[in-house]
């Protein structure tokens, strides 16, 4: 899976409604991107909320963050992107 792609889909996992630390069935998975993408406008919304959720809750966002890339990472058919190139979350 691309880079883009996979920074996408996870951007759209944190927008969703799926608990954080959750372990969601690759069919879970693909409901909730597909739910959060519709309720934000597509990706670009479903990153502005990640931005706000940033600036607002830093303290949770990072966390929920390293776990929507670890859900998607382990998805059917997605690579691990090169380390220099991963999304990285503080």
């Amino acid at each position: 899976m691309r880079t883009q792609l996979l920074a996408a889909r996870a951007a759209a996992l944190f927008a969703s409604e799926l608990p954080t630390g959750s372990r969601p069935a690759p069919t879970a998975v693909q409901a909730a991107i597909a739910t959060a993408v519709h309720a934000y406008g597509g990706s670009r919304g479903c990153v502005a909320m990640m931005a706000a959720a940033y600036g607002d809750y830093p303290e949770t966002a990072a966390p929920r963050m390293r776990w929507a890339l670890s859900v998607i990472s382990q998805a059917p058919g997605a690579r691990r992107p090169e380390p220099e190139r991963q999304l990285l979350a503080a």
